[in-house]
């Protein structure tokens, strides 16, 4: 990592989140380093700096933990599969445990006291704590030999002291905590296995998305059908897919036309219709035609996988709430060891019982769980990211859904957004030569208008002549010179700048246009209007629901647009849209975001082209819709994978939703540990009881988690 560059880090041998923490503490105090995320949850680490990966790679050795670069080429680790290893591990330790410590507690609790009931005590109790449970202290070793603490610091520290002490007074003719001792090891290892068992749940989300690909495909190669596997694909292989069959990866359609499932993908049901010259996604399943497919994108490079990146960068990153848990956690673990010291030296000063006194202070060790605390966020992030996947909504950072949760205000497009954004030729008022000069000019343009005008005059059989000195002047109009005359296409504003006379009857026509829904344009040469030309886009189907699920939710719905007036006020009643600013050129959309944040509101804006990338960059959460440009996707917080409306409704309720496991999530972690350790201290829990609670504390922070995999 030579250059000031993002890197992302495989993390080995994290076992708590206040190893995430000191990982990160570390990396970051490496020269050159400028930021550094590192996930407990997904055992990831993102950092973005000018450090060679070995230098951060030696740094993190030398506290005991382990990274490795994942390059951009290379396969990211299956955490679901990383996940199942570790919980058929820690069932394995957890059942050979159990089979001791039952027998141990039987003994301690039921059998009378006796010598060889304290050394057969002591004979299940030894391989119970120091060959089952030698992770916890392994771990702990690491890090005393780098000078830090983290869970296991206090699981070995626990019963290592209850193990100790037993011994000595079984020597001494005292009382013994071997049971404690073993039970201690057996609940945490259950307790480990349930929450790798979650985890795992939780990170699957990613892997079904790739499971969804194609395995094999149908290759032309001359004229023969030949069947191979689909990552031997290349670019430019011809893939023959037949009804039925899904697309084995990114093309453009060369021959045959179809209807496509794209639900997977954008979570549409109505099937698209796709015709020689359109992209297809792999994964997506054609439903009639025979079609020919020229593969465009490969492997890592395709949509599917380009989505599941995102959403794994979603749930690698950290939202700024984590940042109070994790400074807790860096300081929790020193901490809660004091707490037991003083604990211990409290009960032999006032009671003079080194028993009881032993008891309380392990117990206090063992009860404490940063666990709780690491997992809070990441897992909720984890579940309702992956959640956003299968409903068409990738989230590109954690930092979306605590923003969500104050948005009070949506901000829509209009064009491409609550419209379809095909506009088509409605409305002429002029000599064809009006509308074939316009296109003419208009064939140079890539907006929706001019699409529309083209094809409105070839649609007509008009013949388009060349353009050439074409301007572009954005949200006014465009200029060129078609057969040596110099045309104008836009705004009357744009006519009456390059100095043209306006005919009042255009002018009136124009106006009639726009009273109806339609966008108009005028059109002139030689000093003077020649024309009116109106075209018009269709609302989307779900618009007006989406914009009265937002009203439920409490939230204002707003339009800003750089389409006239009266046509946006005819979308916006439609929809149901009281506020509605329109005729605003490209800059005027992130003015009106700011406008709105310095009254103090927080605001989400919603949309999809180039002239909204800065809107949805200033905006408090910025949802680009996937079926616009790469800018405006670039730009989003958020990616609506379809132009459905109702999918901005649904990433707000699910950000809402998300945000509120975490929020619970923290509250959990807090109060248990809160409330928990002054009880241990005072002498109100057993440890063995303790262990159990610390193990079901971490498993509930995440099944609390699992919840969002229910929401609709």
């Amino acid at each position: 990592m030579s250059t000031n560059t993002e890197t992302t880090f495989d993390v080995e041998g994290m076992t708590c989140a206040a190893c995430a923490t000191r990982i990160e503490r570390v990396l970051s105090k490496q020269d050159g380093v400028e930021q550094v995320a590192v996930n407990f949850a997904t055992r990831e680490a993102k950092v973005i700096g000018a450090v060679p990966a070995d230098s951060l790679a030696s740094a993190v050795d030398r506290i005991g933990y382990g990274i490795h670069e994942i390059l951009p080429t290379d396969a990211r680790p299956d955490i679901v599969a990383r996940y199942a290893d570790e919980q058929a591990e820690q069932w394995r330790r957890f059942l050979g445990a159990a089979i001791l410590a039952v027998p141990l507690i039987v003994l301690a609790m039921l059998v009378p006291a006796a010598t060889w009931n304290t050394w057969a005590q002591f004979a299940l109790a030894t391989p119970i704590v120091f060959w089952f449970g030698r992770q916890f202290h392994v771990a702990a070793a690491k890090q005393l030999r780098s000078f830090g603490a983290n869970m296991d610091t206090l699981v070995s520290l626990g019963t290592l002291a209850a193990w100790t002490w037993s011994v000595w007074a079984a020597l001494s003719g005292d009382a013994i905590f071997f049971e404690t001792a073993g039970a201690i090891i057996a609940f945490i290892l259950l307790g480990k296995f349930f929450e790798a068992r979650a985890k795992g749940r939780a990170s699957a989300a990613v892997t079904k998305l790739l499971e969804l690909g194609a395995t094999e495909a149908r290759v032309l190669q001359g004229d023969e059908e030949i069947t191979i596997p689909a990552e031997r694909l290349r670019v430019g292989d011809r893939m023959v897919v037949r009804p039925g069959e899904k697309i084995p990866t990114d093309g453009r359609v060369i021959e045959g036309f179809s209807s496509i499932d794209e639900s997977m993908l954008t979570g549409e049901s109505m099937p698209v219709d796709k015709v020689v010259g359109d992209d297809v996604f792999g994964a997506t399943v054609n439903q009639q035609g025979r079609m020919v497919v020229e593969a465009t994108a490969t492997g890592a490079e395709t949509a599917l996988h380009r989505i599941a990146r995102l959403v794994e960068d979603a749930q690698a990153s950290k939202a700024p709430v984590q940042r109070l848990a994790d400074r807790v956690s860096a300081v929790f673990v020193p901490i809660v060891v004091s707490i037991a010291l003083v604990t211990f030296a409290a009960w032999v000063l006032i009671s003079g019982d080194v028993g009881q006194a032993m008891t309380a202070a392990v117990a206090v060790l063992i009860i404490a769980c940063p666990c709780a605390l690491g997992l809070a966020t990441p897992t909720a992030i984890m579940v309702g990211s992956g959640k956003g996947a299968e409903k068409g909504i990738v989230f590109k950072g954690a930092e979306a859904f605590e923003r969500s949760s104050t948005i009070d205000t949506v901000l829509f497009d209009k064009t491409g957004t609550l419209t379809r954004g095909h506009m088509t030729l409605t409305r002429i008022f002029g000599d064809p030569i009006v509308l074939q000069r316009a296109a003419a000019v208009e064939h140079a343009s890539g907006h929706p208008i001019a699409v529309a005008i083209v094809l409105g005059a070839e649609e007509r059989d008009l013949p388009i002549p060349p353009v050439s000195d074409f301007m572009d002047m954005p949200g006014r109009g465009v200029v060129g010179t078609v057969e040596g005359i110099e045309v104008v296409v836009g705004r009357p504003l744009l006519l009456e700048e390059l100095g043209m006379d306006i005919e009042q009857y255009h002018q009136d026509e124009l106006t009639t246009y726009e009273t109806f829904g339609a966008t108009a344009v005028m059109v002139g040469w030689e000093g003077k209007s020649r024309g009116v030309l109106g075209v018009a886009d269709s609302l989307r189907s779900t618009a007006k629901e989406a914009v009265s699920g937002l009203r439920d939710l409490g939230l204002d719905v707003a339009m800003v647009t750089g389409d006239n007036p009266a046509t946006s006020r005819t979308i916006a009643k439609e929809v149901g849209i009281d506020r509605v600013r329109a005729g605003v050129l490209p800059g005027g959309k992130d003015t009106e975001v700011i406008r709105l944040q310095d009254e103090g509101r927080t605001v989400a804006f919603v949309g999809d082209g180039i002239n909204d990338a800065p809107a949805l960059t200033r905006a408090d959460m910025g949802m680009a819709v996937g079926t616009g440009t790469d800018i405006a996707i670039e730009s989003g917080d958020v990616i609506l994978m379809s132009g459905d409306p109702t999918l901005a409704l649904t990433a707000v309720r699910l950000g809402k939703a998300t945000f509120r496991v975490i929020r619970q999530n923290l509250f959990w972690a807090f109060f248990y540990n809160a409330a928990m350790i002054p009880l241990a201290a005072f002498g109100y829990l057993n440890p063995m009881f303790a262990s159990a609670a610390m193990a079901l504390s971490s498993v509930s922070v995440v099944g609390n988690s699992l919840r969002l995999r229910r929401f609709g």
